[in-house]
């Protein structure tokens, strides 16, 4: 394994771990050059997961690009790393899960909203700006709207 920080390609497992619900196994590592630590994670290899977009193109379905958007839209939050880190790990299970080999793009953006709502509504807000494509400050305010009535509903149910 290479390190991240000086690219040597030799390290030592400090030590493993079951992650993600026994699903993958984290390793704390060392560099034998530099001797900073780091952190890999060892997955199973699963089939592909293709993700249909609105125009009909195919993706593979890539964790990484939805980890980066979640850290995008709790950028400046106080989320911490690893709820979002267990939160996209809840999605792609979720996917999986579903036994279907290609899903399509609005799924996610679906799952991904649920979650962002459960875990931090400014977040929330942020990412439905862009997946709903508002176009002007009345579907904004809709939308926090929708946000503010959800949340005395619950309130109300309490």
């Amino acid at each position: 394994m290479n390190c991240p920080f000086c690219n040597f390609p030799e390290s030592r497992v400090l030590d493993s771990r079951p992650a993600d619900e026994g699903n993958s196994i984290r390793r704390r590592r060392e560099c034998g050059e530099c001797g900073k630590r780091f952190t890999t994670y060892e997955r199973v290899d699963e089939r592909p997961l293709v993700v249909v977009k609105k125009d009909g193109r195919r993706e593979v379905f890539d964790r990484t690009k939805l980890l980066a958007g979640f850290m995008k839209a709790c950028e400046k939050r106080s989320v911490p790393v690893q709820k979002i880190e267990d939160t996209v790990h809840h999605i792609e299970r979720e996917l999986r899960s579903q036994g279907e080999l290609e899903i399509p793009s609005h799924a996610v953006g679906e799952l991904v909203m649920s979650s962002l709502l459960e875990l931090d509504q400014v977040a929330y807000i942020r990412f439905a700006s862009v997946y709903r494509q508002f176009g002007d400050i009345y579907s904004f305010l809709h939308e926090v709207e929708k946000l503010l009535k959800s949340k005395e509903d619950k309130k109300g149910a309490q």
